[in-house]
């Protein structure tokens, strides 16, 4: 664990000198002889946990401090120093300043010791706790994005196959025709469900490691993609590297997640009548890590939509007939097996995709 970062504020210098002397080499004391000088030091220090201050100082009470600090400083824990037994200003102390605890003076070594330890890990609990209200208020953000847009995604289909139903009431299309309209419809409503599969098992299912075949992952994903988008891809051309001489172990279902999802915005994204379709992969393992490049020579994302793509259900230009959540269930699958992806892209010239993801079996 990384030591822990005080900082104690003090009008007088001795009181300064030897806290620093009695408990430098457990923590890191950061000292301000002023309230000006700790402001500066919670400004400079990225993580101040515990901060200690005298009550009585002749510029401003360590409660003042505290209460003042609270806005824009609101994480520390606060441990107050009193030299009176006075239950006006403890009280104070803690309404005003959300004192943690206070302690009287002279205090002794195993007193403060105790103190900051425990306001160490009230500090702890409470980010942790934080971390986790954030982490829970954003899936209910996600949640309330994600059924208001499967709503409507889901009803898009079934509409069509309504209008199609309705056409052959009227008998205004051939029975191929029909038959064509229907099943493009459903092979949109089947894709948006498996969009949706692929992204509650992603956040549900625990990781399964496997020995990883790359050849066969990129057969399995095209074929997944001709399969769903009832496309060819014949008339694009390929170029496959893969450098795989070490074993490499990691979830199976999840790289066919995020390959196949990639695949699929190369293939949708092509310049509809280019006769040069080109998409190149390559992949490269290492003991550590499988580097994998995903290039295409397709349209490219314009500037204003770089840094929307991953976020869910984002649509980027109106050649897309996808759900909008690809990209963002491949950064939210690549999170699960603590891997990093990169985009580099020109309009009109094409787009790469880097992405790296840990080798299990240097673990």
């Amino acid at each position: 664990m990384d030591r822990v970062n005080i900082l104690y504020l003090d009008d007088e210098i001795n009181n300064l000198q030897s806290f620093k002397a009695k408990f430098r080499k457990d923590y890191s004391i950061f000292l301000a002889n002023s309230a000006e000088e700790a402001y500066k030091i919670l400004a400079d220090v990225p993580e101040i946990q515990i901060v200690i201050s005298d009550q009585r100082m002749p510029e401003v009470s360590g409660v003042d401090f505290f209460a003042s600090m609270l806005t824009q400083y609101p994480n520390p824990i606060r441990i107050l120093l009193t030299g009176y037994s006075d239950m006006t200003s403890v009280i104070d102390a803690i309404n005003k300043g959300h004192v943690y605890r206070y302690i009287e003076k002279p205090w002794n070594d195993y007193e403060m010791k105790l103190a900051i330890e425990n306001a160490f890990q009230f500090y702890f609990i409470n980010s942790q706790l934080k971390r986790k209200n954030e982490e829970l208020q954003k899936k209910n953000e996600e949640l309330n994005r994600f059924a208001y847009s499967a709503s409507h995604d889901l009803k898009a289909p079934v509409k069509s196959m309504q209008g199609i139903l309705n056409l052959a009431k009227l008998e205004r299309k051939s029975e191929d025709d029909l038959l064509f309209l229907l099943g493009k419809s459903v092979k949109k409503l089947d894709y948006f469900i498996n969009n949706i599969t692929d992204y509650y098992k992603n956040t549900r299912s625990e990781k399964s490691f496997n020995e990883i075949d790359f050849n066969k992952i990129l057969k399995d994903s095209i074929e997944i993609i001709e399969e769903s988008h009832n496309c060819s891809v014949d008339d694009i051309n390929f170029v496959i590297s893969i450098h795989q001489e070490t074993p490499y172990i990691n979830d199976e279902f999840r790289l066919n997640v995020i390959i196949s999802y990639l695949l699929s915005n190369a293939i949708k994204y092509q310049k509809i009548y280019a006769e040069d379709k080109k998409i190149e992969v390559s992949i490269d393992v290492s003991d550590r890590s499988a580097k994998i490049k995903i290039s295409d020579n397709g349209i490219g994302i314009s500037d204003q939509h770089k840094a929307h793509i991953y976020k869910m259900f984002y649509r980027g230009t109106s050649q897309s007939t996808g759900s909008g959540i690809g990209l963002y269930i491949v950064k939210e699958t690549l999170e699960k097996l603590e891997g990093v992806i990169s985009m580099t892209s020109k309009e009109n010239e094409g787009t790469t995709f880097n992405l790296e993801i840990p080798n299990g079996a240097a673990e």
